[in-house]
């Protein structure tokens, strides 16, 4: 069918917005660009293995003009360009990004413990100082496995998340600054001049590769692959290689262009596992056809979808390993309450949705060629807010649970939660360091941050956080030791299949089975009825926790069996 004549396009007016336009897929991306430009908009850059290009033009007008042409499967608005924050306050915590219980910390009472300086501690081999606060390295059974395997180095291990901090002590040693790429820009703020990432930090608005002004991603990498250099803490795979692969906002959102451009790259580079901590925003949920939906929201839902499975084959393709969180909405993927997040950027966009899971995905974590990955705490008890389902799970691992303990002393205390690196520059910016002298302030004491110091004067921060966005990266750092203990050379490459690594994972987890009664309702842990969860499966396999809890003793040990599939 012919595209629109020029009378009867849609006029182009507003202000000048950032679109993501994907090709259908037996078109070029050259005849997308082609088809911006015939459109009136302006073509910024282009992911050739996925068909998405990137572009500006004015806001309104533009999709419906640039999605008549054949060549194009969809349009969607990504941001304005050089919209002015209308006040200073941040529009999210969204993914300081999974603080899934933000009285956690306040609330909670941490054990006191005697200020510590490395050198003055003697440890056993292969652990760190603050390694006995890491019960999601004992539960994961980390400290065996690095006896036998402690990681390779050719390993690499993408963090698609908010920025890694490239100095702190304990990632530095494993930190590969040559390959870590960041696929953002800062957003000022959002077309209602509500503030977003705040005012940039950097010149050009990107922030270097060795950089994270959220925390969460400085976190997930802490506990995958913080180095054994007695100091600190340790993570699971305390050898590999850690490669930032940035898609977060400083503010947490995580928006389609980004993120596909991740993937890719960590495709084309060779990345052996990534770790997904995030769902691709505005949408919680991309829907097909929701009636709640204006046309253009339904397009740009379709067009996610497409793109992001692009994104996802592509990446497994070439080798990567996709581990991705579940969530944090104490809900049955399988059985989706009503949306009431969506979509979450522009401010003051949300609309309830009713979701039906026939038409509805989450992504990226009902995508496919992807492990999804529960949150259990200290007691194995599935924490209140991970969210689960015998659809999507695969395996489950430690992730914090603030409430666990319920009716014992460990009950709302943070060392239920899980412990890893904390950037300096976020410590300073949120009140919780001094900004001259690096000491902790009241603030950061009542939070439970943890400074620590070596005599060579290197200072390490700490910070207590649970959410499935904590327990993927305890499943990141078993699979990178799968990859390391059975992978193989090849052309020059070093590597195994992401599949012969799923089986590894899955087929060597200890199995748990559900709690008896089945169903749990969390009332006397302080929450409401909307978490009760009921847990359907068998010890093999159940909705709570999949295959069972990662275990990397096992899965060095004993993961030759589920080699083959």
């Amino acid at each position: 069918m012919a595209a629109p004549t020029a009378a009867a396009q849609p006029q182009l007016s507003g202000v000048t917005t950032e679109f993501t336009v994907l090709a259908s897929k037996d078109q070029s991306v050259t005849a997308v660009q082609k088809a911006v430009r015939d459109a009136g908009g302006t073509v910024v850059q282009t992911n050739t293995a996925v068909g998405l290009v990137t572009a500006t033009a004015p806001a309104n007008g533009f999709a419906e003009r640039v999605s008549a042409n054949r060549a194009v499967f969809g349009a969607t608005k990504a941001k304005p360009i050089g919209a002015a924050p209308k006040d200073g306050k941040a529009q999210s915590d969204k993914a300081r990004s999974e603080k899934v219980e933000t009285e956690g910390a306040a609330a909670g009472t941490a054990k006191a413990a005697p200020k510590s300086s490395a050198a003055a501690k003697k440890t056993p081999l292969g652990t760190d100082p603050l390694d006995e606060q890491l019960w999601g390295l004992k539960s994961t059974r980390s400290d065996l496995a690095r006896t036998v395997q402690p990681g390779d180095k050719r390993v690499k291990v993408g963090i698609i998340d908010t920025g890694v901090d490239g100095s702190h002590p304990d990632i530095a040693p494993n930190f590969d600054k040559a390959d870590s790429r960041n696929f953002t820009r800062d957003i000022v703020a959002d077309v209602n001049g509500t503030v977003v990432d705040g005012p940039c930090e950097y010149r050009g608005c990107v922030d270097p590769v060795d950089h994270d002004d959220n925390g969460h991603g400085t976190h997930v990498a802490g506990t995958i692959g913080a180095a054994v250099n007695g100091f600190g803490i340790s993570g699971v795979a305390p050898n590999v290689s850690l490669v930032n692969v940035r898609a977060g906002q400083d503010s947490g959102f995580f928006f389609l262009q980004p993120t596909v451009d991740a993937l890719t790259y960590a495709g084309d580079a060779g990345i052996d596992v990534v770790n997904m901590s995030f769902y691709i925003d505005p949408w919680l949920f991309n829907c097909q056809n929701n009636p709640a939906d204006s046309a253009a929201e339904k397009a740009e839902q379709r067009t996610i979808v497409e793109a992001v499975n692009r994104a996802l084959t592509y990446a497994h393709n070439k080798g990567v390993t996709q581990v991705v969180a579940m969530g944090n909405e104490h809900a049955d993927l399988g059985a989706p309450q009503p949306d009431v997040k969506s979509p979450d950027y522009p401010s003051n966009a949300i609309h309830p949705r009713t979701i039906d899971n026939s038409t509805c995905l989450s992504l990226p974590v009902e995508g496919p060629n992807t492990i999804g990955v529960g949150s259990f705490g200290p007691s194995q008890a599935k924490a209140d807010y991970s969210s689960y389902g015998t659809e999507q799970i695969s395996v489950s691992a430690p992730g914090g649970y603030f409430r666990d303990g319920f009716g014992t002393p460990w009950f709302r205390t943070l060392e239920n939660e899980i412990l890893s690196a904390y950037p300096r520059n976020v410590g300073v910016a949120a009140g919780n360091v001094d900004a001259v002298s690096g000491e902790l302030t009241p603030a950061g004491v009542a939070l439970g941050i943890k400074k620590e110091t070596a005599t060579d004067g290197r200072v390490g921060y700490y910070q207590w956080l649970q959410g499935t966005s904590m327990a993927t990266p305890h499943a990141v750092g078993v699979a990178a030791l799968i990859v390391s203990q059975y992978g193989k050379s090849s052309h020059g490459d070093f590597g195994l299949n992401p599949d012969a690594v799923q089986r590894v994972l899955e087929g060597t987890a200890s199995q748990i089975a559900c709690p008896v009664p089945r169903t749990v309702d969390y009332l006397k842990e302080g929450r409401d009825a909307s978490f009760t969860a009921t847990c359907a499966g068998t010890p093999e396999f159940n909705g709570f926790y999949g295959h069972g809890a990662v275990d990397a003793y096992a899965a060095v040990t004993h993961g030759t069996p589920f080699l083959r599939g």
